[in-house]
């Protein structure tokens, strides 16, 4: 009995070990090589404002989320946000014609935007 527990004991050493799962590699994401090392995939593609909109942001090309912070820049420059309600945006005659109205929220403004970036 001694002899079968030597035994067992022995082939429980030689037996290989448990492989353990390799760590998970990072999918390889595609970005285009760009200048200074800024991204130039998805959000971060420059994009064309139209004339309307050029008057508030620039007629350069710039990154969605450039564009949003400009329009913030403005709009707390002039005091455009109803003093009531910090998440509503009282147009002027400049952001009236790229909102089409002369309220929005805050979170329709990027709807609006869309309409006036190439």
């Amino acid at each position: 009995m001694v002899a079968k527990k030597a035994d067992a004991a022995a082939k429980e050493d030689t037996k290989p070990a448990a492989k353990k799962a390799a760590p998970k590699k990072a999918a390889a994401t595609k970005v285009a090589a760009a200048p200074e090392g800024k991204r130039t995939d998805g959000i971060h593609k420059p994009v064309q404002p139209s004339a309307e909109l050029a008057e508030i942001v620039g007629s350069d090309m710039l990154a969605r989320g450039e564009v949003v912070s400009k329009m913030w820049v403005y709009i707390k420059a002039n005091d455009l946000q109803d003093p009531k309600d910090k998440r509503q945006i009282n147009a002027d005659a400049k952001l009236e014609k790229i909102f089409g109205k002369k309220s929005v929220s805050m979170f329709e403004m990027n709807k609006h935007l869309s309409a006036h970036l190439k």
